[in-house]
């Protein structure tokens, strides 16, 4: 073999040595890409399904009235046991909260649940201002302004659902906002699966 052949076989494996990293580094790329692109922020786990629902102890939205003119309560533990709550967090400055609204009024009508609200973060103004506006489907509102108890119940970020069962226990967990879409398949789902479990 001559020394011209032995030089070109050699620069061909320094080219793969030195492509090699790229490689990798390109198919480990993908592999994150394909990974984030399918994973669904709704079904993010949460440690505390199963677990009771963490010590809340919440104030009323000041000056939040129902049609009947009677104060809104605001929210505590004392809320969850004997009936199924779905407790949605939400804030006045966030865009996907008021999308969620007329979806939260079709859930306040249904006779299986109670239907209350954390409300993260907010001024009250801003809260009540936003109540007013777009409607109040919620039995009860306990305003969260430190974020302290959010961070107890493992709130990522608003809006975010969860299905209590009637003793208390976190069933389920939604995150991001309700939809046409996942309030059809997954929420109806949970709601009729903790109605089953609760005869």
């Amino acid at each position: 073999m001559s020394s011209a052949t032995t030089e070109q076989a050699g620069k061909k494996r320094l080219n793969v040595f030195v492509l090699l990293p790229l490689i990798v580094f390109a198919a480990l790329a993908v592999l994150f890409l394909v990974r984030l692109w399918s994973g669904d922020p709704s079904r993010l786990p949460s440690a505390l399904i199963g677990h009771p629902a963490p010590k809340t102890d919440l104030p009323p939205l000041a000056g939040l009235t129902a049609r009947d003119g009677k104060p809104i309560p605001g929210l505590s533990n004392a809320a969850f046991p004997g009936k199924l709550t779905l407790v949605n967090v939400w804030a006045s400055w966030c865009i996907p909260c008021a999308d969620e609204v007329p979806f939260l009024e079709k859930l306040a009508q249904d006779k299986r649940i109670k239907l209350v609200g954390i409300n993260y973060k907010d001024p009250t103004d801003n809260a009540r201002r936003f109540l007013n506006r777009y409607g109040n489907p919620f039995a009860a509102v306990g305003v969260d302004a430190s974020g302290r108890t959010s961070i107890d119940w493992g709130v990522y970020g608003v809006p975010e659902t969860y299905l209590i069962g009637r003793d208390g226990t976190i069933v389920y967990k939604l995150v991001g906002p309700i939809t046409a879409e996942n309030l059809d398949g997954a929420l109806n789902r949970e709601i009729a699966k903790a109605v089953a479990a609760a005869r």
